[in-house]
């Protein structure tokens, strides 16, 4: 059985993966920024949970400092970075970040580099970090690296999918860094999935997420959730190649052109490491 740790389980998807990974008998830890919430989820499955608001890198922080109390010396199989949103009107949060860009890439980001030690220390002898991403990445993604707060021209839409291409840069990231160290990584588009994503927003996700017309378009949460288990409690190398890119589990082509550049990959590691202040 695996250790896993799943941010953004508070509803939606990943509640639903900690319910499945909990029943078949995983170690689970669960994160997310609403205590009642996550207390409920905790209670359901067993797992042990976590608060932190990722608009606050300081509580990344301190749930770093949290989770590797839990573990006491014990390895971290699984790192399931699915928190994240799309959100409305740009606004900074306390570290000086655009929140959705903190939010979906920043937070997870600063999260893995803390919980290094932890994820090479896995029962396993090879551990995963799994970063839900979205289609997003491809429809409304462009990252400029001297502009990733968007403060030039901002759109829900463009902060979203620049995020979310972000995730699978910084899987390309690490598998270039940490592989032969015995991490692995892999970015994913969940599904459409029906949940209360984008219902904050004034990005036109939210007439898909957040009106009648999810009936005809979106999966379920236990469905998505489905997915986030299936990577979580796969093997690297046989069940999802490390470094790569799925739609739902199937392996795609059909990503951001962004993703195939190395001093992208590269540069948007070194000024993430600046902006969340770790060597």
């Amino acid at each position: 059985m695996k250790t896993i740790l799943i941010t953004g389980a508070s509803d939606g998807l990943g509640a639903a993966s900690a319910r499945q990974l909990a029943a078949r008998g995983h170690r689970v830890l669960i994160t997310g920024r609403s205590k009642e919430k996550i207390d409920a989820v905790a209670r359901e499955t067993g797992a042990k949970a976590f608060v932190a608001d990722f608009t606050r890198l300081n509580d990344v922080r301190r749930l770093a400092d949290n989770v590797r109390t839990e573990l006491n010396g014990a390895g971290l199989d699984v790192l399931a970075n699915n928190a994240g949103g799309v959100f409305g009107d740009p606004t900074k949060t306390v570290d000086g970040n655009e929140k959705t860009f903190q939010v979906n890439h920043l937070a997870p980001f600063l999260l893995t580099e803390l919980l290094h030690d932890e994820l090479t220390a896995g029962t396993g002898g090879r551990a995963s970090v799994i970063n839900t991403s979205s289609v997003a990445n491809r429809l409304f993604g462009k990252i400029d690296l001297d502009d990733l707060n968007n403060d030039k021209k901002f759109s829900a839409n463009k902060a979203y999918g620049d995020a979310k291409l972000a995730n699978i840069l910084h899987v390309r990231g690490l598998q270039a860094r940490s592989h032969n160290q015995g991490i692995s990584a892999v970015a994913f588009h969940p599904g459409n999935v029906a949940t209360n994503f984008a219902s904050d927003t004034t990005s036109i996700l939210r007439f898909v997420y957040q009106t009648p017309l999810k009936k005809l378009n979106l999966i379920s949460a236990e469905q998505g959730g489905a997915n986030l288990s299936w990577f979580i409690e796969g093997t690297p190398g046989v069940t999802w190649q490390s470094g790569a890119y799925y739609d739902q589990r199937t392996l795609t082509t059909k990503v951001n052109p962004q993703v195939r550049e190395d001093a992208l990959v590269d540069g948007l590691w070194e000024r993430s490491a600046t902006l969340v202040d770790i060597g």
